[in-house]
């Protein structure tokens, strides 16, 4: 289960480096070129299963160009450089599946929060649009985009199943595959309440966020 959950962390990590900033420039270019190519690139990023992403990052990075293993594992306090190489490939496969994904709702709930009156007002008082946005309407927007990053998180556990088995990753996922093969009913099970329980915590979590946001959601 450590191993799984520094897969899905780092994976979260790399879908929200790439939404946020790709889903921000995309709404404040909505009406330009470069708006519709992020928006094209981020629909391309949706169509690809992070199996198959995980594949052609291997084809490329460990194979091709052999700048990065193709699998296995290597314990953090052990080695932390060759644990950051092995699992970056992971990391990678599932968080830029991800990352299109929420770039899409990022995008949208800025474009929703462009034209609201707040933001125009700071407009009025002398900031760029681009600005006003970034120092605004990000934490607005958030709201709608925290809901879809909780249900991201759960993804992504459920896609480590399979990207563990591409890179030989002795977690969870491999686990469970293993049981289903051995016929272990009773770990199967232990696997699939573990994956329930921690799905009820990052619901709970992201509940706890809205408040944190949102001070209006504290005044109840």
């Amino acid at each position: 289960l450590a191993v799984t959950l520094w897969l899905v962390a780092g994976g979260m990590v790399v879908a929200l480096a790439v939404a946020i900033p790709m889903g921000t420039v995309a709404a404040l270019r909505h009406r330009r070129l470069s708006g519709w190519l992020l928006s094209a690139l981020s629909q391309l990023g949706i169509a690809v299963p992070a199996f198959l992403a995980g594949i052609l990052l291997v084809a490329l990075f460990a194979v091709t160009l052999d700048w990065l293993p193709a699998g296995g594992y290597v314990v953090p306090g052990e080695d932390p450089l060759g644990f950051l190489r092995h699992m970056l490939l992971p990391w990678l496969s599932l968080g830029l599946v991800q990352g299109a994904v929420l770039a899409r709702y990022v995008r949208s709930a800025l474009l929703d929060e462009m034209g609201q009156d707040y933001l125009r007002t700071a407009r009025a008082k002398g900031l760029t649009l681009g600005r006003a946005v970034v120092k605004h309407g990000l934490r607005n927007a958030s709201i709608p985009v925290l809901t879809v990053v909780g249900v991201q998180l759960i993804t992504i556990l459920i896609g480590a199943v399979v990207v563990e088995r591409v890179f030989v990753i002795p977690g969870i996922g491999s686990f469970l595959v293993d049981s289903v093969a051995r016929q272990d009913r009773l770990a199967v099970q232990g696997i699939v309440l573990t994956i329930v329980v921690i799905s009820l915590a990052v619901s709970f979590l992201v509940d706890v966020a809205y408040a944190v946001i949102d001070p209006r959601l504290r005044k109840g």
